[in-house]
Order: structure tokens, then sequence, then C-alpha cells
């Protein structure tokens, strides 16, 4: 280069905020909004998900939890936590899959999995009444 060259460049910038000017129109709204009553527990919606991933690998969609964890995008030993909830009693699971939709379980998922964790059914249906907080719940 033989010399350097200076050149200058002008424009006008717009404001960044426009207020546009319509019409006010008036609708009828199409959808009425549907009131939210609230959440499933996370214990209920874990052992629904954990009851599922059972069904998935007994029908052979998946081999083992190591494919469920890949395709969840999750952990191994998250998998295997979720699906220690399949070893609950059945009444217990039924008792747990009818939490009604309030946000919050009177218990943890943890506290859960410790019942699971119990080799016998009754000893998980007692663990569970105390947990429930009703004793004739589950009998």
């Amino acid at each position: 280069m033989v010399g350097s060259s200076l050149f200058e460049v002008r424009f006008k910038l717009r404001p960044t905020v426009r207020e546009i000017q319509r019409a006010e129109q008036v609708t009828e709204p199409t959808v009425r909004a549907v009131r939210r009553t609230g959440r499933y527990p996370r214990a209920a919606k874990v052992l629904a998900l954990a009851l599922q991933f059972q069904e998935m690998i007994n029908r052979g969609e998946v081999r083992d939890y190591a494919d469920l964890a890949r395709l969840g995008c999750v952990s191994r030993e998250r998998i295997s936590q979720s699906m220690m909830l399949v070893w609950l009693a059945p009444d217990i699971q039924k008792a747990v899959l009818r939490l009604p939709p309030s946000g919050r379980a009177p218990f943890s998922e943890g506290a859960l999995r410790r019942i699971a964790k119990m080799p016998l059914w009754e000893d998980q249906r007692r663990a569970s009444r105390e947990l429930f907080g009703e004793p004739e719940a589950l009998e």
C-alpha cells in the first residue's frame, strides 16, 4: 500500500424503541385459561417413570439401566436409584401413585427408597404406614 486512505461513514440511527400506533381491537378470548391445581409429588412422578422404564426393559426396547441413562441424559447411578422404587409392595406403589396433585408429598423420594430396600413387603408396609402417618392406610 502506497498510502493510507481515510474515509467517513455517516448514517442516521433509528430509535431503539418505537411506539406502534394501532387501533385497539376488542376480541373475545377463544381459549379460557385453565387454573392449575398443583403438581404431582416428585416421589409419585419418579415412581411412575421407574415403572415405565421397567416396562421398557421387559419389552426389550432397552437392554439395561445404562441404555436408560443414555436416553435420559442422566447418570447410571440416578437410574439405579429411581429403579429401586419398583421393589416397593404393589399396594404401596398404588398409594404413592394416587397422591393428590398438591405439589409436595409428606415424605421424600429418599424415604421411599429406604423402604424399598427392605426385602419383606410386610416390613415395607409397616414402615410406609409410619411414613404416610396413617396406621390403617395400607392394610
